[in-house]
């Protein structure tokens, strides 16, 4: 069978990321009934305390999927209406003809032209995407700061728009989820932490997933590194963060094995109904936080290869974290993977990322773990 899982090629390539300057990553990929985790590196530079695979992990925008998921359980229960314009549920977030232009579904899908407001609430971050003249300065400010949900929204709805409500090509904005979170809020009279926790979370079963209160990661996990684009060298650990820079939309905690078992329940259909993950799964183009156009649903996202049946997913970035878990259509063949470090490409003379050995490397395993 070509997409059995090979063990052995797995754990190559797992060593590959590391072998190729990644300080810690952690997988695992599922086959219907077979199960391969895998681990290389280490979880603390400093020690050199190894990481293994059952590690809890920010998983960032990966939350994503979860959010969406709880907006169209309240689509199914006719609290919220997928094509129903924003400003009918929160008119002082978008007040006027953005508020009756701007649907529910394109808060989901990005296409709302609402702006990014990370580079307004980080003024560090002010030059994004014009990476050469930014700087991680405010990360280090910001660790604790308790941000207010309604104080972001606000910074990004006032910012110049990138788009027009609806238009043929989106852009990624956490704007956009974070209205959703209060938009969920407000169709569920309690917080999204508890909605989506009651409703996603523990539908799912997932005994080792949760939306942080507090900076810190319980249990077993990795330290996280971040270079953000060699310009903190060594990289420096943000794994003590407050979230609330992403809020409840963004900051989930979870393992590679909780993240492989929503996203199979999630296409089987157990957590939204069959006719919410069509809705979940019709894409539009979107450009991507790294400037690529991608194909993108309502908090999911498809990777197609010549050739290969497709998967869906998400990826998500926190500073110094990331993960990417992807499971196939059929929901038989699964993969999540996590890494502890970001941001690793140094800049060029024009300012662009140059490629790094770990891109290879990491292309090669979830090439490995989803096509075998």
């Amino acid at each position: 069978m070509r997409n059995s899982l090979d063990p052995a090629a797995l754990d190559a390539a797992i060593e590959n990321v590391h072998r190729a300057g990644m300080p810690g990553l952690f997988a695992e990929v599922r086959d219907g009934d077979q199960v391969w985790r895998g681990a290389a590196g280490v979880a603390d530079v400093a020690t050199g305390r190894p990481v293994t695979a059952d590690m809890r992990h920010r998983v960032g925008s990966i939350t994503k999927a979860f959010t969406a998921a709880a907006v169209l359980q309240q689509v199914e229960s006719g609290q919220i209406g997928l094509d129903s314009p924003i400003g009918r549920y929160l008119p002082r977030l978008v007040p006027g003809e953005r508020g009756d232009a701007i649907t529910v579904r394109m808060l989901l899908n990005h296409t709302s032209g609402l702006a990014e407001y990370l580079p307004y609430a980080y003024p560090s971050l002010k030059a994004f995407p014009d990476l050469a003249n930014t700087s991680p300065q405010s990360l280090d400010d910001h660790r604790f700061t308790r941000f207010d949900p309604v104080e972001l929204i606000e910074l990004g709805v006032a910012a110049p728009a990138v788009g027009a409500p609806g238009g043929a090509l989106g852009l990624y904005s956490n704007t956009n989820y974070l209205l959703l979170v209060e938009l969920l809020e407000q169709a569920t009279g309690t917080t999204a932490e508890r909605y989506i926790t009651e409703n996603v979370i523990e539908r799912a079963g997932l005994q080792d997933t949760e939306i942080p209160t507090g900076p810190h990661v319980n249990g077993p996990h990795s330290q996280l590194y971040e270079a953000w684009f060699g310009m903190i060298d060594p990289p420096r650990d943000y794994s003590v963060f407050n979230m609330s820079w992403v809020g409840p939309s963004a900051s989930l905690i979870s393992t590679v094995t909780d993240l492989n078992r929503f996203y199979g329940m999630l296409l089987a259909g157990e957590i939204v109904s069959p006719s919410s993950l069509a809705q979940m799964r019709r894409t539009v183009q979107v450009v991507s936080q790294e400037g690529k156009t991608i194909e993108y649903g309502l908090g999911l996202y498809p990777v197609e290869e010549p050739g290969q049946d497709t998967f869906w997913g998400h990826g998500g970035t926190v500073w110094g974290g990331g993960a990417l878990a992807m499971t196939r259509a059929d929901g038989k063949r699964q993969m999540a993977v996590a890494v502890n470090l970001q941001r690793w490409n140094r800049l060029d003379s024009s300012g662009r990322p140059q490629a790094h050995p770990i891109d290879g490397a990491l292309e090669a395993l979830y090439r490995v773990a989803m096509y075998g």
